[in-house]
């Protein structure tokens, strides 16, 4: 299990693409932005460090030649592309700590306000750093909070917006936000979701990606199997379906 800390997100960006152009595929691969390891450490006192902008949470498994192998190249990989430190765990209990990082950032998130919605747009692992500064400027625009983490290993980003759900204006910057946020993923060549399906909660966004003919398609094949619209009916192609699914403390 290997921590590396960089100072620009870019670097971090970049070190992830390198790492599989070396043909080394990581058991995990993960990103964290300097806001979330800010409330991380807030919450979990953990000892990372607040000052990075951006940290690679990076393991390997297999046989112990093997991951001795794929480890060096990989610490290796890190400090050349401008890790201002990188720390692997000698022993299971500091893999655990590092690992605990990654695990708390949903419940760290979760603390701050009533309700947190976590989304998972994906793009190109070379797009990684774009869309990360883009989810920051999004999220000044419209004036909310939003922790960036997730899976760098195949570009899968979770944007996470902490917020109140009985605020009601707030939940109106919070849903143009997304929507940029899903506009900008597609423009970057990714998808609205990488991991969480579409479903009610995304719907609206569908288009985004697939376009007018891509919804008539679904439509079409929709109508075929289903003409009297009995298998989960009012859902996917519902006129009204911008409903958000929540996780609430």
């Amino acid at each position: 299990t290997v921590l590396a800390l960089y100072q620009d997100i870019d670097s971090a960006a970049q070190t992830v693409s390198n790492i599989i152009a070396h043909k080394i595929i990581p058991t995990t691969l993960e990103f964290l932005d300097q806001p979330t390891i800010q409330v991380i450490e807030d919450f979990a006192k953990i000892g990372l460090p607040v000052h990075a902008k951006a940290v690679l949470l990076i393991e390997q498994d297999g046989t112990e030649e093997a991951v001795r192998r794929d480890i060096a190249v990989i610490e290796e990989i890190c400090k050349k592309g401008n890790a201002v430190s990188v720390q692997t765990a000698q022993t299971e209990s500091e893999a655990e700590n590092l690992r605990e990082a990654r695990r708390t950032a949903l419940s760290a998130l979760a603390r701050l306000k009533p309700t947190t919605i976590l989304e998972d747009a994906t793009v190109p692992r070379s797009e990684i750093a774009e869309m990360v500064k883009a989810i920051n400027t999004i999220a000044e625009k419209h004036q909310i909070s939003i922790c960036t983490f997730g899976h760098a290993g195949d570009g899968n980003l979770h944007p996470t917006c902490t917020t109140d759900v009985r605020n009601s204006q707030e939940m109106k910057r919070v849903e143009q936000a997304f929507e940029d946020i899903f506009k900008k993923a597609v423009e970057l060549g990714g998808t609205i979701t990488g991991e969480h399906g579409v479903g009610e909660m995304k719907a609206p966004y569908l288009e985004l990606k697939l376009g007018k003919a891509g919804i008539a398609a679904m439509k079409a094949v929709k109508q075929a199997l289903d003409p009297n619209n009995i298998m989960n009916p009012g859902k996917i192609f519902a006129k009204d379906s911008r409903k958000r699914v929540v996780v609430t403390r």
